[in-house]
């Protein structure tokens, strides 16, 4: 595997790793069609545990199995497939080495009432299965917010000590934050330098909207004439907010949308500078065909080819 020049350049930034997780970083970024590009898609299947089965999978029954996902990222091209613990062990043989896998650590689940995650994967199940990384979810602005920073320092530690990348999901909820500002700008951007200020080799956040949600941020913005009038600047400025852009970021697919929605706002991300998306709902479960022509179509616009 030759590294090219842009995904070198997205490694120096990370100056304290060692060349394991460095390593991982590239397998990541050099995979799949995307690979040297500096821009991801990543598949994620953690929507079984957040949701349950029938929510997740019903509309594409195949989707029930874990193999269809390792092989629709295969088959797509992706640069790597996130997902719980048992689906990774699911396919853990039959796909070594397919593509990278991202272990995802901790998931809360529909039947819950408060705003925590349930750690059920460790840093030793990561190494055993053969994972690049490992994945975490942090709730900003809940009532557990601070436990759940803490669990992923604990976990990054342990993952960035045997050579091993680190994903952070950053959703900001619960606490006094309304359904409209979990994704507000503001908040989005605090949400995304959190995960930067913990240690996230990747980030993942929601695409923001133009609300701003937080009173005192709220007159910073308007006093210092920060344009949020497009996406496409709000996640310029979610990059900006992620130590200038030294921080890989890439933006969720969000719950199912029709495909000129999706593919919109993947335009956008890109002329953002986003990092790229991670698209788990929208892709499977849509069936097969249309799932990978779809996916084509996002790579190829990161690709800037549509």
């Amino acid at each position: 595997m030759k590294v090219t020049q842009r995904v070198k350049k997205i490694l120096a930034n990370y100056e304290s790793d060692c060349a394991g997780t460095k390593a991982n970083l590239a397998r990541i970024l050099m995979h799949g069609r995307l690979g040297g590009t500096g821009k991801l898609l990543i598949l994620p299947v953690d929507q079984g545990f957040e949701h349950g089965p029938a929510r997740s999978f019903e509309k594409n029954p195949s989707a029930y199995d874990p193999h269809y996902h390792f092989q629709l990222a295969v088959d797509a091209g992706l640069s790597a497939y996130a997902a719980p613990l048992g689906m990774i062990e699911a396919g853990a043989d039959s796909f070594a080495g397919a593509i990278p896998t991202i272990l995802k650590l901790n998931s809360s689940n529909s039947h819950a009432t408060s705003k925590d995650q349930a750690v059920y994967g460790s840093v030793n199940d990561a190494l055993r299965l053969g994972c690049s990384a490992i994945g975490f979810t942090i709730y900003p602005g809940s009532d557990d917010q601070f436990e759940l920073m803490e669990e992923f320092r604990e976990l990054a530690e342990e993952a960035k000590a045997v050579g091993l990348a680190c994903v952070l999901w950053s959703y900001p909820r619960g606490g006094d934050l309304t359904r409209e500002g979990e994704t507000a700008i503001d908040v989005c951007a605090y949400a995304a330098h959190l995960a930067a200020e913990l240690g996230a080799h990747v980030i993942k956040v929601k695409p923001p909207t133009g609300v701003l949600f937080q009173a005192e941020a709220k007159k910073v913005y308007e006093d210092n004439g920060v344009d949020i009038s497009t996406l496409t600047l709000r996640i310029a400025h979610v990059i900006k907010a992620t130590f200038n852009g030294r921080r890989i970021v890439v933006f969720s697919g969000g719950e199912a949308k029709d495909l000129d929605g999706v593919l919109k706002e993947i335009r956008e991300v890109r002329d953002g500078g986003g990092s790229g998306s991670i698209i788990g709902r929208n892709t499977f479960q849509r069936p097969r065909g249309e799932a990978l022509e779809m996916l084509s179509t996002i790579i190829k616009i990161y690709q800037g080819k549509a």
